[in-house]
């Protein structure tokens, strides 16, 4: 099955009231204004996905655009951030590499700091090998290229987007939020 696929056959097990920690960061994403979600399905990040493709909650209004690969996501995001919107891109941090042109070349350049939520797959050492390589290393690559990261807290969703942005409000810098185990 691929990641698609368990997006979209699996349910959030929250208790009917209860909001997901994927409900409260696309709600806390929504307050600050954003309207745009764009992206590449991960596993560690398929709760998010769930949230954005159901439309409903705090989906509610917002656009989402999957995207095929995370540089195409960057690319359409930086796009819409020109334009006028407010757009978020979600990656795995695999799909750094792709992106790290269009960050460079684009982004960077151009002060189109879109925000990215980047799961960190392999910071245990205990992925497959591609991941653990990023993984050991996705912190120093962030720093070398100096966008702003901060680890996502699941016990409190909202503060750490708040927060991930907050690293960011001076406009110069592309905020990066670091989610290391599934929600």
């Amino acid at each position: 099955m691929t990641d698609a696929q368990t997006l979209t056959a699996e349910r959030p097990a929250t208790a009917p009231g209860r909001r997901s920690a994927a409900e409260i960061l696309v709600q806390a994403f929504v307050d600050r204004g954003f309207t745009h979600f764009t992206g590449v399905p991960c596993s560690l990040l398929k709760g998010v996905f769930r949230v954005l493709e159901s439309g409903e909650g705090p989906a509610e209004g917002v656009s989402y655009l999957p995207a095929p690969r995370e540089d195409s996501a960057l690319g359409v995001a930086s796009g819409l951030s020109a334009a006028g919107a407010k757009p978020v891109v979600l990656m795995q941090n695999s799909g750094l590499g792709y992106s790290l042109n269009v960050l460079t070349s684009l982004n960077l350049i151009y002060d189109l700091h879109v925000p990215l939520i980047v799961s960190w797959r392999g910071h245990d050492g205990n992925d497959a090998v591609e991941h653990d390589i990023i993984g050991r290393e996705l912190l120093n690559l962030l720093d070398v290229f100096g966008l702003r990261h901060n680890v996502f807290d699941p016990t409190d969703p909202y503060a750490s987007v708040e927060r991930c942005l907050a690293a960011s409000e001076d406009g110069l810098s592309t905020p990066v939020l670091i989610v290391k185990e599934g929600i």
